[in-house]
């Protein structure tokens, strides 16, 4: 089952042409991660004191469908797509919240995001704890 988090869009989310800029979904995709993994209890920063290690992005492919608006209201989703022992690989998604109930959100993004587990000093590779692929399973 996807993980949702809720956005608005404001101003500063917009280009000049009042849509937002396609750089600023990886911003939405980010927020909605880091909030699924929290609510999984894999706190990042406490992650990164206490563990010495950290999640950095590696890879990151997105479809742009349909531009979104200021003032809209979207709904990013988050699901694990795939864990290896370094890795892990999450598909996410972007929707327009539907006004009314009848009507279907409508699919703006999609994307893959690979972010792999890296040692918080050298930065180098490292194996994901075993206490954190079993929140994600």
């Amino acid at each position: 089952m996807a993980f949702t988090f809720p956005i608005r869009v404001y101003w500063e989310d917009t280009d000049a042409g009042g849509i937002v800029f396609y750089a600023n979904y990886l911003k939405f995709f980010e927020r909605a991660r880091t909030e699924w993994l929290r609510n999984l209890g894999v706190e990042q920063q406490k992650l990164r004191d206490e563990v010495g290690g950290m999640f950095v992005v590696t890879r990151a492919e997105i479809n742009y469908l349909k531009p979104a608006r200021l003032d809209d209201m979207i709904e990013v989703t988050a699901v694990l797509e795939s864990a290896g022992r370094a890795s892990i690989t999450i598909a996410q998604q972007a929707f327009l919240k539907s006004v009314s109930s009848d009507q279907a959100p409508q699919l703006l993004c999609e994307g893959s995001i690979r972010i792999g587990w890296v040692d918080g000093h050298t930065m180098r590779p490292a194996r994901i704890p075993n206490t954190i692929v079993e929140k994600l399973s």
